[in-house]
């Protein structure tokens, strides 16, 4: 999961430094994320894991980093079952 959304970040990210060179806990605001490149990761990755975001979980924490995306992911996987 996490090499997937590594590839969705950089595909649509636009981040400032490599994906390889952010951790998986790091800030992904703090490397160049934006509100607006936001929509586009969450799209990517409903496409990619089939799942659906709710508007509950449009908020900046949802998006803070790729172990924030990848709890999220798992619980709309788990939901969606």
């Amino acid at each position: 999961m996490e090499n997937t959304l590594r590839g969705i970040l950089l595909e649509v990210g636009n981040l400032s430094v490599p994906v390889t060179a952010i951790g998986s806990s790091d800030d992904l605001f703090a490397v160049g994320l934006t509100s607006f490149a936001t929509v586009g990761v969450m799209l990517a990755i409903e496409s990619a894991f089939d799942v659906e975001f709710p508007d509950s979980l449009l908020v900046r924490s949802t998006f803070t980093s790729i172990d924030a995306l990848a709890s999220v992911v798992l619980g709309l996987k788990s939901t969606a079952t």
